[in-house]
């Protein structure tokens, strides 16, 4: 976050854009069939029928005593899941950061301005920081910490397979103009601190330390001393 803050990537981020896009035909793919209803729209429908299935499971621990002992895992997942996409609307409309594909330097009429300096005046303000499809995905890097003391190796299988899927629908935004890379950057870092502190205020325990036992001075009494 400090890196992104430091350093501009505002010329980056129009490189790549750069290459979706067609000067006078706008993004070649935002209205793509496969990036739209199946990358975009099916992907997030998947997203919260899972979310829904944690739900399910964990009213269920109440009654099924092989779900009792991950009551805890389960309420972390969908308490940092729902906070992970839930943080995102209200970022948008405090940021007010306009879309690539609504800036004149592609096509639209919007004037770019970077994530902390004043916006300019505009009837349409911007509501693409941070990437609310990317945070579907990304959201769900709560499973690795939710499994993260129980099942460790579950769990940085299912750390890569988060990652990989948030990058897959920030990927898919991008090439279709909705979002620059450093939007989706910022969102992945918002979801993994976000998802890092509940567990840490929930789930976490750190590992007892051995006692420490007080040394005892003995003194050893030779017979007839005095």
């Amino acid at each position: 976050m400090g890196l992104l803050l430091a350093i501009d990537p505002a010329p980056l981020d129009f490189w790549i854009a750069g290459h979706f896009h067609v000067p006078g035909s706008g993004f070649v793919a935002r209205d793509n069939y496969w990036l739209e209803t199946i990358l975009h729209d099916r992907a997030k429908t998947l997203v919260i029928v899972f979310v829904l299935a944690l739900g399910v499971a964990l009213a269920a621990s109440t009654r099924l005593a092989a779900l009792r002992p991950w009551r805890g895992p389960l309420a972390y997942a969908l308490l940092a899941i729902a906070l992970s996409t839930a943080v995102v609307p209200p970022l948008k409309v405090v940021s007010a950061v306009q879309c690539p594909w609504d800036l004149s330097a592609f096509g639209g009429s919007e004037t770019f301005s970077s994530l902390l300096s004043t916006r300019p005046s505009t009837d349409h303000p911007g509501r693409c920081w941070p990437g609310g499809h990317a945070s579907t995905g990304f959201s769900l890097i709560a499973l690795f910490f939710a499994l993260r003391d129980r099942r460790p190796r579950l769990a940085r299988g299912l750390l890569v397979g988060a990652l990989a899927f948030g990058s897959l629908l920030a990927a898919g935004r991008m090439i279709q103009g909705a979002h620059f890379l450093s939007h989706n950057l910022w969102t992945l870092l918002i979801d993994w601190s976000i998802c890092l502190l509940v567990y840490r205020f929930t789930l976490y325990r750190r590992s007892a330390l051995p006692a420490v036992q007080p040394h005892r001075l003995t003194i050893g009494l030779n017979p007839g001393s005095s």
